[in-house]
């Protein structure tokens, strides 16, 4: 039997072809490299557009490569950094943040759904200074988060204006950015926000491997290139990672295809036999189930991954497709 990927992660699914078509609209003639090319400023432009903000824009090749790099931003490498503890930085990178950033630490705050406790960071930052630990130096935030739940912006400006008011510096992964924003998440508030690094996810949007590092603080922006080439995130021919944003924003194809997975995920949420484990409020299902009973659902073909709560997750992209939504609940009804 075929083994079928669709829900396992949005990782699995292919290129949307707005993405695919700007690449090769970029596969032209000869031009500058290094991100001094005319696809690389015009897709920088698009995103500038997009947050309503003044930023130095950067592409790179992951999302491990963009949240490590703008931590290592942001904290010294005698500080830590303050996420939930559920956050991908925190828990799925293999130490990248550590390792870009010298040897900074990671405080895991707790939190319902992938949000962090308001009272939770308030507490961190209280925390008297110590010589023999490593204080908090940087707040990481993750919208949409791990488990599918998105942030209001009255929710964010809490969390950042405690952090900001302790000096902290605040970092914004946005792999579901634009999961989060189709399902109401307004993209333009983050500047005024006070978020000095945003990451946007290209990848699971729909794009072939690519990140953008949004850098509102014009500060951090000094020697950057520097920090990118020295951390193997500097291409030579950056076009074809900066093209894919210019075929997915342009006309609002990204945002289409966010709503769309949402769409999908709350079709799927509705013809679920098992218990849901967190509110579907973006892309992501997670549902308790026993490991025996995703076994025999992984023997019927369908690939689903135990999350870190124990959860098994289905995630749903820009490529999911109705008929593969009722597909699925029909194998979840029979091994119910």
């Amino acid at each position: 039997m075929t083994a079928r990927y669709d829900f396992a992660s949005d990782n699995t699914a292919p290129a949307a072809p707005e993405a695919m078509q700007a690449v090769l609209d970029a596969n032209s003639g000869f031009t500058a490299g290094y991100g001094a090319d005319t696809v690389t400023a015009q897709a920088a432009d698009l995103i500038r557009q997009l947050l309503d903000a003044d930023a130095e824009v950067r592409f790179v090749a992951s999302g491990t490569a963009a949240n490590a790099i703008a931590l290592a931003a942001l904290c010294k490498p005698f500080e830590s950094v303050l996420a939930h503890r559920h956050a991908h930085a925190a828990t799925d990178e293999t130490g990248a943040p550590g390792f870009f950033g010298h040897g900074l630490g990671m405080i895991p705050l707790p939190g319902a759904d992938g949000k962090i406790d308001p009272a939770a960071l308030a507490a961190a930052l209280a925390q008297p200074e110590n010589g023999h630990v490593q204080s908090p130096g940087a707040l990481s935030l993750t919208n949409a988060t791990e488990y599918g739940g998105v942030y209001s912006t009255q929710a964010l400006a809490g969390l950042i204006g405690t952090a900001k008011d302790k000096g902290a510096g605040v970092h914004l992964d946005g792999a579901r950015i634009f999961n989060a924003a189709a399902a109401g998440f307004d993209l333009v508030a983050i500047r005024p926000l006070g978020v000095d690094i945003l990451v946007i996810g290209g990848t699971k949007a729909g794009m072939p491997p690519t990140e953008a590092l949004v850098i509102f603080d014009r500060p951090l922006a000094h020697r950057f290139d520097a920090r990118l080439k020295q951390s193997g995130q500097f291409p030579s021919k950056g076009r074809f990672y900066a093209a894919p944003f210019i075929g997915m924003l342009r006309d609002g194809a990204v945002l289409r295809h966010a709503a769309h997975a949402n769409a999908m995920a709350q079709r799927l949420a509705g013809q679920m036999p098992f218990k849901l484990n967190h509110p579907v409020e973006s892309s992501g299902v997670f549902v308790e189930m026993d490991e025996p009973t995703r076994l025999h659902l992984q023997a019927a073909g369908w690939m689903a991954q135990r999350f870190l709560d124990g959860s098994v997750r289905f995630m749903c992209s820009w490529a999911t497709t109705p008929e593969a939504v009722d597909e699925l609940a029909a194998a979840l009804r029979q091994v119910r």
